[in-house]
């Protein structure tokens, strides 16, 4: 075979299957209509894609609808658990969670976006739609901008390029220019703000983790209603904590 070739990809069949589980997923359940009329493909490919993945315990049927089944957890769990790194942080996050009362995330880059791994509910934290396992944009989420904050330019521009910078809220950062010149006064200072550029009512802080080859593994993120992070004693005890959490994993992962 001519290595020089270019693949052929990505494979139609798959990338087929793919997006009817994401379709599945999207619409919390649906009917080989439904996902049909979504994806514009005939109900006999859309039923031929369901049937070999319900063969394979991938959805469930529910009397005329499909579902996604329980083997994907099995997946997510063996992806948590290949990178033993991740145990160090866990516990961190329930940490803070409780120590806060507000809502605790760790996130990682992954093909460019954002990767919620952990999420802990403090006493009064407040209640969003994600969930561990969502994918994000990295620039309108303050975990996600203290990622990038460790990036190179040229790299921060290659997400720009691959992914956009859509807005989310009327305050997301939408130029890369000014995305960039954010991103340095955080790795200046060596943490992340977030003032209602993800979701509106929401502000959040967050530090990025450092490997000990000085590699960016994630970000840990707290997030309250914005009355609740309004005065600078309340932004600088909560980075103060969070600084002090990162430089816990980080000195945990350099003895690993």
């Amino acid at each position: 075979m001519d290595e020089t070739r270019r693949p052929n990809v990505p494979v139609k069949s798959i990338a087929k299957t793919l997006r009817i589980i994401q379709v599945v997923q999207e619409l919390d359940g649906a009917k080989v209509t439904e996902i049909a009329e979504k994806l514009d493909i005939s109900k006999s490919t859309a039923h031929n894609h369901l049937a070999t993945l319900e063969q394979f315990e991938y959805v469930v049927k529910e009397g005329e609808e499909y579902n996604l089944g329980l083997r994907f957890l099995d997946h997510g769990e063996h992806a948590l658990m290949r990178d033993s790194r991740l145990e160090l942080v866990e516990s961190k996050v329930e940490q803070v969670a409780t120590e806060t009362g507000e809502l605790c995330q760790f996130m990682i880059e992954e093909h460019g976006k954002g990767v919620v791994v952990f999420r802990r509910e403090g006493a009064n934290a407040v209640e969003t739609k994600l969930r561990a396992g969502a994918r994000l944009h990295l620039h309108h989420t303050t975990a996600g901008k203290a990622i990038l904050s460790a990036q190179s330019a040229a790299r921060v521009e290659e997400f720009a390029q691959r992914h956009g910078l859509p807005a989310k809220t009327e305050n997301t950062i939408t130029n890369v220019d000014e995305l960039l010149e954010e991103l340095a006064r955080i790795n200046e200072r060596g943490y992340a703000f977030d003032k209602e550029e993800h979701i509106e009512g929401l502000h959040a802080i967050a530090v990025p983790i450092y490997t000990d080859e000085g590699q960016v593994l994630g970000a840990l993120s707290v997030a309250a209603p914005s009355y609740r992070l309004r005065s600078d004693q309340q932004e600088t005890e909560l980075t103060d904590l969070l600084l002090g959490v990162a430089n816990e994993i980080e000195l945990n992962l350099s003895l690993q």
